[in-house]
């Protein structure tokens, strides 16, 4: 006879999901986050509208997802390092859908506001869980390249694809729908998650460093609302400047805290850890690049050679395909050449697509000036993220695998605000006011000359940074 322990352990091999059914819904969740990103920003005309918004109202639909998103990242990281990771991505993905359905159905602007921060901040619990889950899930080496790069590939298709689908949308439908999609979008994965991911955590009793908590969330939410100020006030108005600085200011008390707290949120020995530093400061380079590249190009299209929402967003299609098959190639390479090699090449060939793109005219062709260097960069970026995640992940130990997860997601997007804010300035800066196509394509030229020096810098310091040598390979 069977003794109770055979018995038990037979009953989880039966019910342990497969491991691409697991892989699949933590893709679902990552897509969701990144679309909302970027997939308002063709309804924001709609919106303002049907609302009554003013411009500052209409700059916030952005803004409170972004700040939301990148203030509670590292606590919905720990978090669930310490309440469970299934937990927290079901609490996440719950409450994200939940405010999508508000927001879809506000008739104030005040009400869509307090719906797109409550969407942030399930982003922020989700964002990290769907990293985690992955990773827990896959064993260390080619199987688990591989699912990270159809992580990254999902990832980076949502936020391309924001375009194209919130086009469709509104004109199809109208602007509420780029949010209600997410409704039963979110359900499915919900009802998925509930009854199949198994729950993992590593926080062995622990409880959460509230002060930390507290001071890293202050922190990073406060740099995030000065980074939205600097387009409409500039850099050196006091309303950029002063949260500026006291986010600063609040990220270096928690800094003080964590060097004497006995169970830190983030121990900092984790920044001494090469791979994860290193892959980190690299992704926060490549993030305040790359992330710009959705927001000009469509630009381009839609107020220099003419296109509408839903043409602007169908030329990005082979740009969308690209990052998906360079994220598809990179673990291949890796396994070759090595994680560093991979993110190297990957920011090389960005950097090549970033070049041609910055030498766009007002009368520029779709296939020289918006698809073949669209193409090349989104390339890039696929080959690039791969290997950083995975080096970030791997040099992390699994009692810190949430937090890392919530740190690579933090860089990424903190580097995306920071270098949309920058460019932003940069490209009002060259157009003077002036709203030709000749002089708006000035300024979206010079944004990808920089794009492409940053890339440039961020392939020096992988070369001089990145081990050569880590378990991620």
């Amino acid at each position: 006879m069977l003794g109770a322990a055979d018995v038990t352990r037979m009953s989880r091999r039966r019910t342990a999901p497969p491991t691409w059914l697991v892989v699949a819904l933590a893709c679902a969740g990552q897509f969701l986050v990144v679309l909302d990103v970027s997939v308002v920003n063709v309804a924001l005309p709609s919106m303002r509208t049907d609302l009554g918004l003013s411009e500052q109202g209409l700059q916030w639909v952005v803004n409170a997802y972004a700040i939301a998103f990148a203030g509670f990242m590292l606590l919905g990281g720990r978090a669930g390092d310490l309440y469970g990771r299934k937990r927290m991505f079901l609490v996440g993905l719950g409450l994200f859908t939940v405010a999508s359905l508000a927001g879809g159905l506000a008739q104030e602007g005040w009400q869509l506001l307090v719906a797109r921060a409550a969407q942030g901040l399930g982003a922020a619990v989700l964002a990290p869980s769907t990293l985690t889950i992955l990773t827990s899930a896959v064993p260390e080496g080619a199987a688990r390249a591989r699912a990270i790069a159809t992580w990254t590939a999902v990832g980076a298709g949502g936020g391309a694809a924001g375009g194209l689908v919130g086009g469709a949308l509104v004109e199809a439908l109208s602007w509420r729908w780029v949010l209600l999609i997410n409704v039963p979008i979110g359900a499915v994965v919900l009802l998925g998650s509930v009854a199949w991911l198994a729950e993992g955590r590593a926080g062995d009793g622990r409880r959460l460093d509230l002060p930390g908590a507290v001071l890293v969330t202050a922190g990073l939410a406060t740099l995030a609302y000065g980074i939205s100020q600097t387009e409409a006030e500039g850099w050196t108005a006091a309303a950029t400047l002063v949260p500026l600085l006291a986010g600063l200011a609040l990220i270096g008390c928690f800094l003080a805290v964590e060097a004497r707290t006995a169970a830190p949120l983030m121990p900092l020995g984790l920044l001494r850890v090469r791979a994860v530093a290193s892959a980190n400061v690299a992704m926060f380079l490549c993030g305040s690049a790359m992330f710009c590249m959705w927001f000009f190009m469509t630009l381009y299209a839609q107020n220099v050679l003419g296109y509408s929402p839903l043409d602007a967003g169908l030329a990005l299609v082979p740009t969308s395909l690209a990052i998906v098959i360079g994220s598809k190639l990179a673990p291949r390479f890796m396994r070759r050449f090595g994680a560093r090699a991979v993110a190297v090449l990957g920011t090389l060939v960005a950097v090549a697509g970033f070049g041609w793109q910055s030498t766009m005219t007002a009368d520029g062709a779709y296939l020289t000036t918006i698809m073949i260097p669209g193409i090349l960069m989104m390339l890039g970026a696929g080959l690039a993220a791969t290997p950083l995640a995975a080096l970030a992940t791997a040099g992390a130990a699994p009692g810190e695998a949430g937090l890392v997860s919530g740190l690579v997601n933090t860089s990424r997007t903190m580097g995306g605000s920071l270098g949309l804010a920058v460019m932003s300035t940069l490209a009002a800066a060259r157009t003077a006011g002036r709203g030709s196509p000749e002089a708006l394509t000035e300024g979206y030229a010079l944004v990808f000359r920089v794009g492409a020096g940053v890339l440039a810098g961020g392939v020096v310091l992988m070369l001089l940074w990145l081990p050569r040598n880590n378990s991620a390979e």
